[in-house]
């Protein structure tokens, strides 16, 4: 079967590749042609365009960039109309995928499945009418989505969670073998506390002062920053000056299985340092906090911004942004983190809440044998 995939960002992109590999697996004569990254390039297929060439966030930069964002549109149309592919998968990135699914669905008649929802259930719920036009399958990775999608009359699949997947690959793995992470990065003694301050260059300009001067009052723990991929070493040394802080690309996940605890910015970080289990601090910094607070509590539909309330239903960690980002907050949650037992305990049988919620590893595995067989029938 031919399959024409749609991923506008990195985590799209490493998200799509191993749905593509696993429907290998299914359809032995799969054939894929897509818009997404280098790791859906590697598994095989024709990239139509690369997802850095699509990535525009924000008011400002898509209202500066919209020539270029209305040509990749009508590129792409142009693709799976001359493709006709068996089916269209989008994978989250809703601005650009929701509009293509309308061109598909009532210029093209072709199914459209959808990999990892938009988060609706924050904000602009409205958006279900479109699902309910234009997309045939949901396939959900956050378990509460069921019942939220269910109380709108749209029906969805859960089919697990692609960050427990890679988590459990890369313990896999490291069963295998030495652990010299410590060696290779030359850390000393003291227990390790990660500073994971985003991905974006403007995420980690509010955030990585605030963090680097909280982890400055606990000398007794070594700050060790994740950096984030495309971003050089570089652009990091101008925030850390002289103060002795190991930066680690690509490392992520070994730095959090030697960590003690962390601090770290919303967003699939909280979720993965709570697979690791490392008692964390979410802190975002948001302009206009006061304000920022109070649209979040009045227009928002949800109470939590981090993965792990949100999975969990109740507050595990701490959220402290908006006008709860500060450092006396974080300096003061950091010192129950690190020093309180009780306080970790608690934390951290939370996370194996959340981990239960979860389940077993497989999401790729599983959407790859429903899409496919959906598709046989």
């Amino acid at each position: 079967m031919k399959y024409f995939l749609i991923a506008g960002e990195a985590s799209g992109d490493l998200h799509a590749s191993n749905l593509m590999a696993a429907l290998k697996k299914q359809d032995a004569e799969a054939d894929f042609r897509f818009l997404g990254g280098d790791l859906m390039q590697a598994v095989g297929g024709t990239l139509v365009k690369h997802y850095r060439d699509m990535a525009f966030m924000g008011f400002i930069p898509v209202l500066l960039n919209l020539r270029t964002i209305l040509n990749n549109m009508k590129a792409c149309q142009e693709e799976i109309r001359q493709y006709r592919p068996d089916v269209v998968i989008l994978i989250d990135y809703p601005g650009f995928n929701l509009k293509i699914a309308k061109y598909v669905k009532t210029q093209l008649g072709l199914p459209v499945y959808y990999y990892i929802s938009p988060k609706i259930w924050a904000w602009k719920q409205y958006r279900i009418k479109d699902f309910r036009r234009y997309v045939d399958r949901m396939f959900c990775i956050l378990p509460f989505e069921v019942e939220f999608f269910r109380n709108l009359d749209y029906p969805v699949d859960y089919v697990g969670n692609p960050s427990v997947d890679s988590v459990a690959c890369y313990r896999e793995k490291q069963a295998a073998g030495p652990d010299t992470f410590r060696e290779d990065e030359q850390l000393d003694e003291r227990p390790v506390l990660a500073l994971l301050a985003g991905s974006r260059r403007q995420e980690i300009k509010d955030n990585l002062p605030t963090m680097l001067k909280v982890a400055a009052a606990y000398p007794g723990h070594q700050p060790v920053i994740a950096g984030a991929p495309g971003l050089e070493p570089e652009y990091y040394r101008q925030y850390i000056g002289d103060a002795d802080v190991k930066i680690v690309f690509g490392k992520t996940y070994p730095l959090l299985s030697h960590s003690d605890a962390a601090l770290v910015t919303s967003g699939t970080a909280t979720l993965e340092t709570s697979l690791f289990r490392v008692p964390q601090v979410v802190c975002y910094y948001v302009a206009a906090g006061r304000l920022a607070s109070f649209i979040f509590r009045h227009f928002f539909h949800t109470k939590y911004i981090s993965l792990v309330n949100l999975i969990a239903g109740r507050e595990v960690v701490q959220e402290l942004f908006g006008v709860r980002f500060s450092y006396d907050q974080i300096h003061d949650e950091l010192g129950r983190v690190l020093n309180d037992h009780a306080y970790r305990r608690r934390m951290l049988d939370g996370y194996d809440e959340m981990i239960r919620l979860l389940g077993k590893p497989g999401a790729s595995r599983r959407t790859a044998e429903l899409i496919y067989q959906s598709l046989k029938h």
